[in-house]
């Protein structure tokens, strides 16, 4: 089998100082075939690191020369890595870095690099799933309506908002879009998810009210020269960070400052959605999911929500407490 050769993607991950041996032509297979984000890319450049930094510490030349042996010492050496803090590696942190790993060799016998993975035997710590969090209605309504005002930043953080809640989108997904992704006359945008995967996603009438004022009044005058939808003050394209920063500063005015990341709007928009009788496929389209096992989280906490306001509100829902002993 001749390795295949792939022309880098823009801005994909190289290998350098700290990868392992090919490390370099995984990342650049993620990000051409698999079209992974620069920000999970950067996550499997930091994990294959660490991998490194073991093979180089054990004089192992690299993942070619790697035997099972190895990677169950690596499994025993990540468990006792420490953080900065001095803290242990969260479980979740030791169970991602073993996924790239794995994909790493199993990327070599595809490529035809060697017959044999090290890592088929290899099992690491199942991470726990936290249920998502979504907001109670009225803190959605609270955050809405945070945004006071009616200059450009207030009219372009309305339209933010109101797009994240009403139509799920990942914030990167959100300062990705450019003016020509938006269709208010049919009520969608247009969007490209993870894995370069593009889909329409409908837009509610207070989203489209705000973003219509976002693009009529307040988007010209802050100056935008480029294409991109949602623009900073001096006119260029919103980031990711920029962004999170003005939703987490309208719910702490909101006072939900605690509670709330731009995904939480994400979270709550699909809970919501089920919650009121939505069927599972439709928000597994509406939010992108490749399998509708990651969508079906919503639906545990939406059993959870149900099962809570039963208990509060049926009089029978709670166990009778123990009579007492004679």
């Amino acid at each position: 089998m001749t390795p295949s050769r792939h022309p880098a993607a823009p801005g994909a991950a190289r290998a350098g100082a700290g990868l392992p041996r090919h490390a370099g032509r995984y990342l650049d297979h993620l990000a051409v075939e698999r079209g992974l984000s620069p920000h999970s890319l950067a996550a499997y450049r930091r994990d294959l690191a660490l991998y490194g930094e073991y093979l180089a510490a054990r004089g192992i030349a690299g993942p070619l020369e790697a035997a099972p042996e190895d990677l169950a010492g690596f499994v025993r050496w990540v468990r006792d890595r420490r953080t900065g803090e001095g803290r242990p590696f969260a479980t979740s942190t030791v169970a991602r870095t073993l996924v790239a790993v794995r994909g790493l060799h199993r990327f070599l016998v595809r490529e035809g690099l060697t017959a044999s993975d090290p890592t088929t035997e290899i099992t690491g710590p199942r991470a726990p799933r936290p249920l998502p969090k979504a907001l109670p209605l009225e803190a959605v309504e609270r955050l809405l309506a945070a945004p006071v005002g009616d200059d450009p930043p207030a009219l372009r953080d309305r339209a933010m908002l109101e797009l994240l809640y009403g139509s799920g989108l990942r914030i990167s997904e959100l300062v990705d879009l450019d003016v020509d992704d938006t269709d208010l006359a049919d009520g969608t945008v247009r969007c490209l998810g993870k894995g370069a995967k593009e889909r329409q996603v409908p837009v509610g009438r207070p989203a489209r009210r705000a973003l219509e004022a976002w693009c009529t009044r307040g988007r010209p005058a802050l100056g935008a020269a480029g294409p991109a939808l949602f623009v900073n003050t001096r006119g260029g394209r919103l980031t990711r960070q920029g962004a999170w920063k003005l939703v987490k500063g309208h719910a702490e005015a909101a006072g939900i400052g605690d509670e709330v990341s731009p995904h939480t709007l994400r979270h709550s928009f699909a809970t919501h959605l089920l919650d009121n009788g939505a069927d599972v496929r439709v928000v597994q389209e509406l939010l992108g999911h490749a399998n509708v096992n990651t969508t079906q989280v919503y639906t545990l906490v939406s059993r959870a929500r149900l099962r809570a306001v039963y208990e509060r509100a049926h009089p029978r829902a709670v166990a009778a407490a123990p009579e007492p002993t004679r």
